[in-house]
């Protein structure tokens, strides 16, 4: 799974419209199309159902934004704190 395919996932689940998501993340909707069906061709299985002018998660997209949440959480968390330690906001100091 490409962390990329998993931050779309995220904001289209949140958003549960694929041009409201791609509006606030400054893609086309057919990039996230593509994001959608490159993850439901990994797992086999349908994320999102079509409903009226909306689509909703089915129960493995539900269980994929748990998942896909921390994962997005833990890599953005690691690369600020990477960062501040690269930049001398970070890190230990001992005293003896």
């Amino acid at each position: 799974m490409d962390f990329r395919d998993l931050k779309y996932f995220v904001a289209i689940a949140e958003e549960e419209h694929l041009g409201k998501a791609a509006e606030k993340l400054f893609k086309t909707q057919p990039a996230l199309t593509k994001a959608v069906d490159r993850l439901e061709e990994q797992l086999g299985a349908e994320l999102f159902e079509r409903v009226g002018r909306g689509i909703r998660l089915t129960d493995v997209g539900q269980t994929l934004l748990v998942r896909a949440r921390q994962i997005v959480f833990m890599l953005d968390d690691t690369a600020r704190e990477i960062g501040d330690f690269a930049q001398g906001r970070g890190g230990s100091i001992r005293l003896g």
